[in-house]
């Protein structure tokens, strides 16, 4: 299972070394995040070539504020660096599937010529 909890102090190394993490914005006191928690365990345990990164909202506001998460639970999408999804709301299990098979599918070359184009205009 990779699943962590993770913290700011840890995120620069973090994702510097894994290619594709799926992020869980939460708090202990929100209902929807207490749903939602066993079927993101559930989907850490199905791709094990995937990092499952759970974010206590109220323990690391500076996550939470560098993914712009207004309401939880908020789910972000990471491949090679760029999210590529988030969005809020507990997604069902098989949506969240969906998802997962939808980033996995992703032309990543594609993905970052769009990002360098989106960064050229601004």
């Amino acid at each position: 299972m990779a699943l962590v909890n993770l913290t700011a102090d840890a995120f620069d190394e973090f994702i510097a070394q894994h290619d594709m993490i799926i992020f869980d914005f939460w708090a202990e006191w929100c209902g929807p995040c207490k749903q939602f928690g066993p079927v993101f365990e559930a989907a850490s345990e199905q791709h094990p070539n995937i990092m499952f990164a759970k974010v206590n909202v109220e323990e690391q506001p500076d996550l939470a504020n560098m993914f712009q998460v207004r309401s939880i639970p908020t789910i972000a999408f990471m491949r090679e660096k760029v999210v590529v999804y988030a969005n809020p709301g507990a997604l069902p299990a098989s949506n969240f599937e969906q998802g997962i098979q939808e980033m996995l599918n992703l032309d990543m070359a594609k993905v970052h010529a769009d990002v360098a184009e989106m960064q050229q205009q601004q």
